[in-house]
């Protein structure tokens, strides 16, 4: 508490340069669940944190409605003939936050920080291939590639490959000074309780159309959809199906429900006993239907998944290893395993992020009696879950993870060697990282599919994690907003078209 209060004081402070935003007229009222748990752009995991995030900063370039590639602080890009080079043009006339100007410096700034292990990057295993960079002039720069790698230009469409000024990198600390190049600009952040964000007015794109952004926190998403019907809030994000669907077919509501890339997952530590026996994580997959879990934690809002949810790689379910339930073979791998027995699984979960982790936990508690293993559900607040599961400190986790555009930017910096979060998979095999590695090389897209069809197989084969369902992303407004574009990626980017017609 001592350090949260210190935080928030120091960021007074520094945003106290700036006025604070009041609910004015054509300032966006927003609620959701769940806060941030830092600022820091190239760090951050969690899904409440790059909400904020991606308002205020600016990557390369990120994905459309359609998840098409499309340029934002870069105008264009080449790969060179070998591959080996990609080369950026750079957006002239922009500005960061505070009036400095934006140039190839601050890339090329940005991305050795991202390298940086000091750091602790998020996605930093997506840009290992980056050997050097260089800037031919001020709006072109050039990333010189170890190898030729396909994702990586996706992997860039990111908050974690948010452009950050180089002097705030060399001179500040980025997780306290929010500068950045985005429609909106952080004028204040009271964790837990709102947040203003005031429109950029030197915005490069069109817009924004408010004069900003206030954010409540309102913990009950009960409470969120009550305060939408009263009127007192104009736009929200919904995690909880069991809230969402209740205004279908509202009259006065306008709900967005946009099938979604995240995935829900029962996680395995396979490096915790006795989850390092293959058998024992088969043994979990047979035992599990995965459309109960659907059905009884998400009244049916989603549908069962394997590893990958792009429609473009996903595999048909009955190619993958037991996504039928199968009680016996179930029973059978434990007792090959010699744990007939059985054994108490502990499973970690958020209490908001998502919002159905602890009936999914249920769910699988109730399911896995069947085989003997005990589960204990194990709830606490999201940072504390984000700091154990950085550290590995868990033996299960059920977790929302994020989608991508590309199968290898999705999962490289979980089953590569020395992906930065090789350590919380807790697992590695050979056939893995061979894989991954000839699905970042790879340019022929049939021989790409290939290689990620064998991939989703033997992952759902080793059972390292439990892939269980992909849901919605919902949000809701009142009629008088308009001009907001969902999308597969959950991003609200695209708030900065959002205009208020009360």
């Amino acid at each position: 508490m001592k350090k949260l209060l210190s935080l928030v004081l120091t960021l007074s402070i520094l945003f106290g340069a700036f006025s604070f935003v009041s609910a004015q007229d054509n300032t966006l009222i927003m609620a959701r669940a769940v806060d941030a748990t830092g600022l820091d752009p190239h760090t951050q995991t969690a899904f409440a944190s790059l909400r904020l995030l991606e308002l205020v900063y600016e990557p390369l370039v990120t994905t459309d409605q359609d998840l098409n590639l499309i340029p934002v602080l870069a105008t264009d890009w080449s790969f060179s003939d070998d591959g080996m080079a990609l080369t950026f043009n750079l957006r002239e006339g922009v500005t960061f936050h505070d009036g400095s100007d934006f140039t190839a410096e601050d890339v090329i700034a940005s991305f050795e920080r991202i390298l940086d292990e000091e750091t602790g990057s998020a996605a930093a295993s997506n840009y290992a291939s980056i050997e050097s960079m260089e800037a031919p002039d001020d709006y072109t720069v050039v990333f010189n590639l170890s190898t030729p790698d396909v994702p990586i230009l996706s992997a860039m469409a990111s908050t974690n490959a948010a452009i950050l000024s180089s002097d705030v990198i060399a001179n500040e600390d980025p997780s306290l000074v929010t500068v950045g190049t985005g429609p909106f600009m952080l004028e204040s952040w009271t964790p837990d309780e709102v947040t203003n964000l005031a429109a950029n007015p030197d915005w490069w794109g069109e817009g924004p159309f408010v004069d900003g952004i206030e954010i409540r926190i309102i913990p009950d998403e009960a409470s969120i959809l009550a305060a939408l019907r009263a009127g007192t809030i104009d736009f929200a994000l919904l995690s909880d199906p069991l809230i969402a669907t209740l205004l279908i077919d509202s009259p006065d509501i306008v709900l967005n429900r946009t099938p979604s890339l995240s995935y829900n997952v029962l996680q395995l530590r396979a490096a915790v006993e006795p989850l390092d026996q293959l058998e024992v994580r088969q043994a979990i997959s047979c035992a599990i239907d995965r459309q109960q879990v659907v059905d009884t934690a998400a009244l049916g809002e989603g549908k069962v998944t394997g590893p990958l949810t792009m429609a473009s790689y996903a595999l048909p379910l009955e190619d993958l290893f037991c996504y039928e339930q199968d009680l016996d073979m179930a029973r059978e791998l434990m007792a090959q395993a010699g744990m007939e027995e059985g054994f108490t699984l502990n499973v970690i979960v958020a209490n908001a992020e998502p919002p159905v982790a602890t009936s999914i936990a249920q769910n699988l508690q109730s399911q896995l009696e069947a085989i003997n293993i005990s589960v204990e559900i194990e709830a606490m607040e999201l940072a504390t879950y984000v700091d154990r599961w950085l550290a590995g400190d868990f033996m299960a986790a059920v977790a929302l993870n994020g989608g991508r555009v590309d199968p290898y930017t999705m999962y490289s910096r979980y089953w590569q060697e020395g992906a930065n979060f090789q350590e919380t998979a807790g697992y590695l095999d050979d056939t893995l990282d061979t894989l991954m590695k000839e699905g970042q090389v790879e340019t022929d897209p049939d021989a790409r599919y290939e290689i990620f069809a064998e991939f989703q197989q033997h992952l759902a084969e080793t059972s390292p994690w439990v892939w269980l369902y992909a849901g919605y992303t919902y949000t809701a407004q009142q009629p008088y907003v308009t001009g907001w574009t969902p999308t597969a990626s959950d991003s609200l980017y695209f708030l900065s078209a959002v205009q208020v017609d009360k």
